[in-house]
């Protein structure tokens, strides 16, 4: 076993002779055979055990153990004790969730703070199988039916080549001494009913069931590394980003079939669940403006597009821009030039320039959102408009009507910031002097 575990860490590029280890003990058997197999590589390493506080006496003869077999190989042993019913019940999460988030946690401040390379846990090739089983009960999809990563990151599993049956058989071989806790016999937890009564089973059906599982999985790995690359070619077609905003093109996203799976995958990024997905699927050739929410981004159907905007998106607020002010922040990067109308100045084309009349202007201006029933008069037209109106007219959507700024004198509209100014504060022949004010875009 042990010309395979050398065979495994360098086919897998695990780590070097050179690497400071620190090591997840537990006490049980596995991470036991794991510490045996590390101390024979020679590399500089130490121990770090967690005590959950989960299983009273046993628990703490456990941390003894893991000091003591420390003590034995003549290495470090950090360990940790955590109240994890507490940590769970203040998260609102499973207890196995919160001991695996509490020790990687640690796992990880250890590392940092003592120089080590990497953190190494002992999973094994059987903990791959009833992960596979458990996520298929659970209906994961793709992500879930395939295999644990022999290295994530600085957390490295070289054990996962080896079955419990060849742990057990190592251990008994050169007679290590482990701990077994008595927890892992409980079938009332899922993990260990896939354990002792699912796996056996399988093995009853087919005697090689073990083997083909494992061709099984790595088929599925190389199908899933296909999947996401053809994901991620469909993604650079038809989304594109313009500051915090997505846009996915309706039209090229409904020529793609199946149109559920390419939908669901673009927007998971967003964190919108199966159901929700569902939901935006069934309203694409609907009225526009339906909405939909996920904990952290809105999505809303366009009349061409689908647009996913952050929740947390700066709301109203009032800004004001007093007579001396030469540039501006907030919320908005604006430049302000006064100058005398000359017979040589142009007016500027651009939408992101607005040039007024600055005797028409009264300080301290104000930026803000714009409200309903609010009207102003278009460069160019006689009468008044509501900016509702103007900006159904202008195919504004429903997240661009929302960030759309208004710079304001008083309480009249002076300009929609990017968009229009107001005809009433527009340079005219008896114009002397000229405010000048430009948005200041991010490349």
């Amino acid at each position: 076993m042990y010309d395979q575990f050398l065979q495994y860490i360098r086919d897998e590029a695990l780590f070097t002779r050179q690497h400071k280890l620190l090591l997840a003990v537990s006490g049980g058997i596995d991470s036991v055979v794991l510490t045996s197999l590390i101390d024979r590589l020679g590399n500089d390493y130490a121990l770090a055990h967690c005590n959950f506080k989960l299983r009273g006496e046993d628990a703490d003869t456990d941390e003894m153990f893991v000091q003591n077999l420390a003590e034995k190989l003549g290495v470090s042993c950090y360990r940790k004790s955590f109240q994890t019913n507490d940590y769970a019940r203040e998260k609102g999460i499973s207890m196995e969730m919160a001991a695996r988030e509490l020790r990687y946690t640690w796992f990880e401040s250890v590392r940092e703070e003592q120089a080590f390379d990497f953190i190494v846990v002992g999973h094994h090739f059987d903990d791959v199988m009833e992960t596979f089983l458990l996520n298929l009960s659970r209906g994961t999809g793709i992500r879930g039916l395939t295999g644990i990563r022999p290295k994530n990151g600085l957390v490295v599993r070289p054990l996962l080549f080896a079955t419990r049956n060849d742990i057990e058989a190592y251990a008994s071989e050169h007679q290590l001494e482990y701990r077994h806790d008595g927890s892992n016999d409980d079938t009332s937890i899922r993990r260990n009913l896939v354990r002792h009564q699912l796996l056996p089973l399988f093995r009853q059906l087919n005697p090689a069931f073990t083997g083909k599982l494992e061709q099984s999985i790595r088929f599925l790995d190389e199908t899933k590394q296909v999947y996401f690359q053809k994901i991620e070619e469909v993604r650079a077609t038809i989304v594109r980003n313009e500051g915090p905003r997505w846009y996915i093109d309706i039209k090229a996203l409904q020529e793609l079939k199946p149109l559920s799976v390419y939908l669901y995958e673009l927007l998971r990024p967003f964190h919108f669940n199966a159901d929700v997905v569902e939901l935006i699927n069934r309203a694409l050739n609907g009225t526009p403006g339906s909405m939909f929410f996920s904990p952290d981004y809105r999505l809303v159907i366009d009349r061409e597009e689908l647009i996913v905007t952050p929740l947390e998106l700066q709301g109203a607020g009032l800004f004001y821009i007093e007579g001396s002010d030469q540039f501006v922040t907030e919320p908005l990067p604006l430049k302000l030039t006064s100058l005398p109308l000359e017979s040589s100045f142009v007016i500027p084309k651009s939408p992101d320039i607005a040039v007024l009349d600055a005797d028409t202007i009264q300080f301290p201006l104000i930026v803000r959102k714009w409200k309903q029933g609010e009207y102003f008069r278009p460069l160019g037209m006689k009468g008044f408009k509501k900016l509702s109106d103007f900006f159904i007219d202008e195919h504004y959507s429903i997240p661009d009507k929302e960030e759309a700024w208004i710079l304001a004198s008083g309480d009249q509209v002076v300009w929609i910031i990017g968009k229009r100014i107001d005809d009433r504060f527009k340079i005219t022949p008896s114009t002397q002097k000229v405010l000048r004010i430009e948005w200041i875009k991010k490349d």
